[in-house]
């Protein structure tokens, strides 16, 4: 039951799927997060009149470059985990937000949260998590802190914690995440 309701399903047949480290393109062990990348049958050929894209996006021999982060287990169960783009790379670890903001959502004063990475002259990003309260509740950046040591790795917890009234949204509600990071680098500048 677990793994039809927290995976996207498995590898269907005549297709082919792995996960791979997303720097150095080298398969990773089952069960360790990665770049899904899928070959087979309904894999485009080309970008149209993009060769560029296309040469980014589809190896030589065929694979396609999803830009999701996830990872398969023994059975071929794919669960995804966030996007390559929304990845924060701090002091050389990976952080995947959608981790974070899980963990996040387990805190009862968290009505929702969202986690960026902001840039930081030291370890180049830092992770700074945009928190929106549920009503009524008042609740310091100290607090959620607290409640992540000894839960979530030392490195996945947020540097900095800014608290929200919204969240920047596209016009089918879907969260932008590279606006949400420009408005928290600003005030984090605004506030030094």
């Amino acid at each position: 039951m677990e793994r039809k309701s927290e995976t996207i399903g498995y590898i269907i047949d005549h297709m082919e799927a792995k996960i791979v480290n997303p720097t150095t393109g080298q398969v990773v062990p089952l069960g360790m997060k990665g770049e899904i990348v899928v070959r087979g049958f309904c894999v485009m050929l080309e970008y149209w009149s993009e060769q560029a894209k296309t040469e980014e996006c589809i190896s030589k021999d065929g694979w396609y470059k999803t830009g999701d982060i996830g990872s398969l287990d023994a059975y071929g169960y794919c669960r995804i985990d966030g996007r390559i783009k929304d990845m924060i790379i701090r002091g050389g670890e990976n952080i995947y937000p959608a981790e974070i903001e899980q963990f996040l959502h387990t805190h009862p004063k968290v009505k929702e949260a969202q986690v960026v990475g902001v840039k930081d002259s030291r370890m180049g990003e830092e992770v700074c998590a945009c928190i929106k309260l549920v009503d009524g509740q008042e609740c310091t950046a100290e607090e959620i802190k607290t409640f992540c040591k000894g839960q979530i790795a030392h490195f996945k917890i947020p540097r900095y914690v800014l608290f929200v009234n919204s969240f920047p949204l596209t016009v089918t509600g879907k969260i932008q995440k590279h606006k949400l990071c420009e408005e928290a680098e600003r005030q984090l500048k605004d506030g030094k």
